[in-house]
């Protein structure tokens, strides 16, 4: 049985949108959810949401026999827990604040066997061959890994040039929210400043021939990017969505100015 192809790499190297959902809720139930709504991508944020390693596995686990692609964001960029999450199953890794092109030769050779990288071997163990399924996965599995390196300050936006040249990158994900911070900016995402910074950015990562990522929930900010050229967008946070949508009911039938109104009308 062959190593399953890598279909949200394949799409970026053929210029092909993936629009995706980021998932901060860290529950396989919640995601599986998620996983059928017709997204070509879901984050599983292990640096903001309260993921580990099971709760990652989990979640692999849950959105698996569905059409959609799971990216995972690691907390930073450590070797051994590269290896880790790999071996549960992950074949595409966001990597947050990359300040270097060396950093992102690290980061790629982290995610490659020898000789290409420091990758340990024990995929017989593990989830990633499907416990030696994949009888050419060792064989198989280095062109089969995504890349996708976060830049998150005004210092590394400087270096962006030497980082998205770097061999085995296949996409740069802009962070608006720590950008702004940086450059002086907090909680300004959508500042002048920062969108003619990002516009920049993108225009740079097109250039090397990757493919640029950002999150963005405004709608309008987010077309803008995309036309830009931004290739893999997040358009939505699973928090979010449950969150607005709670207190919206809760404003139609908890005001304090509607009175007579039943609080159950089912009886849970």
């Amino acid at each position: 049985m062959q190593t399953p192809p890598n279909v949200f790499k394949l799409a970026l190297a053929e210029g092909r949108r993936q629009y995706g959902l980021w998932l901060g809720l860290a529950d396989p139930y919640a995601a599986e959810a998620c996983a059928g709504c017709g997204f070509d991508w879901l984050l599983l944020d292990g640096e903001h949401g309260p993921n580990d390693l099971r709760s990652l596995l989990g979640t692999l686990q849950a959105v698996a026999p569905y059409p959609v692609h799971p990216v995972v964001r690691i907390p930073e960029g450590q070797t051994a827990l590269i290896k880790q999450v790999l071996e549960i199953g992950a074949t595409t890794l966001l990597v947050p604040m990359v300040e270097s092109a060396e950093q992102a030769r690290t980061l790629v050779r982290a995610m490659r066997y020898p000789p290409q990288g420091v990758r340990g071997v024990g995929s017989g163990l593990a989830r990633s061959s499907r416990w030696s399924s994949f009888p050419a996965y060792l064989h198989e599995a280095n062109e089969r890994m995504c890349l996708l390196v976060q830049v998150e300050t005004a210092s590394a936006v400087a270096q962006l040039d030497e980082i998205a040249a770097v061999e085995g990158v296949d996409g740069v994900f802009i962070g608006p929210a720590d950008l702004s911070a940086s450059m002086g900016l907090l909680g300004q995402p959508a500042h002048p400043e920062v969108r003619a910074l990002i516009d920049r950015a993108i225009a740079t990562i097109l250039a090397a021939g990757k493919a640029p990522g950002i999150l963005c929930t405004d709608e309008a900010l987010a077309r803008h990017y995309v036309e830009q050229g931004a290739q893999f967008v997040a358009v939505g946070v699973d928090t979010t969505l449950l969150t607005q949508s709670a207190r919206a009911l809760s404003a139609r039938w908890c005001s304090a100015e509607q009175t007579g109104t039943p609080r159950s009308l089912t009886g849970y």
